[in-house]
């Protein structure tokens, strides 16, 4: 499974690390992702989802319904 968030469709950005003497290699800034559980009621059932720890801070604050309805997901189409 590819490191996307689940929510928001975040994903790494691509730059470069520069040396001293200013060579420049090509970097990937990955996204900060973890895997939660989460219980939604309208389906009566938990659901496992990979998201940003930014979409998680939104989603303690607001409630996970509001987030949904925010991003304008669809709720039978979580796994």
């Amino acid at each position: 499974m590819s490191r996307i968030c689940s929510i928001s469709n975040k994903k790494a950005l691509v730059g470069n690390n520069v040396s001293h003497s200013n060579k420049k290699t090509k970097r990937t800034f990955s996204i900060n992702l973890i895997k939660k559980k989460f219980y939604i009621p309208e389906l009566k059932k938990q659901v496992t989802l990979k998201i940003s720890t930014s979409i998680l801070k939104t989603i303690n604050k607001k409630g996970l319904s509001k987030v949904i309805k925010d991003y304008n997901l669809n709720i039978k189409n979580l796994k």
